[in-house]
């Protein structure tokens, strides 16, 4: 599959992936040779530079990087971030701090993985009783720990 992206700026990176079987592609910051600092808990908007054509039925899914994420506590503010099949806009990274420490990051560094992604689009259709299982309304932990 082929997913048609536009540079908004000339210093943009394309999104790459780190090995033949990575999932996800890294995106790359784009701060104009500034670097961008964190304090413990803030939160700030990474700009990519770079817009995309993701095909209908698809959403593309903004994920940590794992070394950034566990290394550094810097990882998307919203867990994961989607963007929709009809959004035309610059690919932007909300990233958090969850470290005790100033963190930077750097024009060019790789900041979140995108995975595109198949999705159903549902009708939902309300009822008055839903079907039974054998778990029924169980909820977090109910299945046990082992």
């Amino acid at each position: 599959m082929k997913i048609n992206f536009k540079k908004l700026s000339e210093n943009a990176k394309v999104p790459t992936y780190g090995s033949p079987y990575s999932a996800g592609a890294d995106l790359y910051a784009l701060t104009n040779g500034e670097t961008v600092e964190f304090l413990p808990g803030e939160t700030k908007i990474i700009h990519t530079g770079i817009a995309m054509e993701i095909p209908v039925g698809y959403a593309g899914l903004i994920y940590a990087r794992s070394g950034i994420a566990n290394k550094r506590g810097l990882a998307p503010s919203n867990k994961v971030g989607v963007v929709d099949a009809d959004y035309r806009g610059e690919i932007m990274v909300s990233l958090h701090n969850h470290s005790n420490e100033t963190q930077q990051i750097t024009d060019g560094e790789r900041v979140a993985q995108m995975v595109i992604a198949p999705f159903l689009a549902v009708e939902y259709n309300e009822v008055s009783e839903l079907s039974e299982t054998v778990r029924g309304t169980g909820g977090f932990g109910s299945t046990g720990k082992k």
